[in-house]
């Protein structure tokens, strides 16, 4: 299975899910994590597009139950994204949310839910932030708040399990 890029391209998802401790016998598929590292550029000018290839994909990883790997290449357009832009605090967010997914299926919920607490007050703080109409960068037309009340609902719950992590491209725009 692949994943369309916005580019027309497909990009193969990794051959299998790494979880750190749990695929001793297997590392990380590095190869095809390359493909989409080389998409990533040293630095986005003003924003981080919303349609770009290494973020869709860092995305779609995690919706796809690859933790480890979503995080690892939304930290490369994290790192690529503008200092102090609303897509830095959004891409924090989705990181931890990946982190959070990873230590669910590691049968950490503890962590998983400090993790989760941590993406969500990314997200308020997000929500302060003045949002560009029309702009096109990630974070312009982006669920946040329909993605902070998921995680609410999540936190909410008396204990978190590996049942409960969390899509973020499943988050719908109301």
């Amino acid at each position: 299975m692949s994943i369309p890029s916005s580019s027309g391209a497909s990009l193969p998802l990794p051959r299998w899910a790494y979880v750190p401790g749990a695929t001793a016998d297997a590392d990380a598929d590095y190869d095809t994590l390359a493909q989409v590292m080389a998409l990533v550029p040293s630095r986005f000018r003003d924003f981080v597009p919303a349609r770009h290839p290494a973020l869709r994909y860092g995305l779609a990883l995690n919706d796809h139950g690859f933790f480890w790997e979503s995080q690892q290449v939304l930290e490369a357009v994290w790192a690529a994204a503008p200092q102090g832009g609303r897509e830095r605090v959004l891409l924090r967010a989705c990181t931890q949310i990946a982190g959070a997914n990873l230590k669910l299926r590691m049968l950490k919920p503890h962590a998983a839910g400090r993790l989760l607490g941590e993406a969500l007050g990314e997200l308020r703080n997000l929500s302060q932030r003045k949002a560009v109409a029309g702009g096109d960068g990630f974070a312009d037309g982006f669920p946040t708040a329909a993605l902070a009340a998921l995680l609410q609902a999540k936190l909410a719950l008396p204990q978190l399990s590996k049942a409960d992590w969390v899509k973020i491209g499943a988050v719908s725009r109301t």
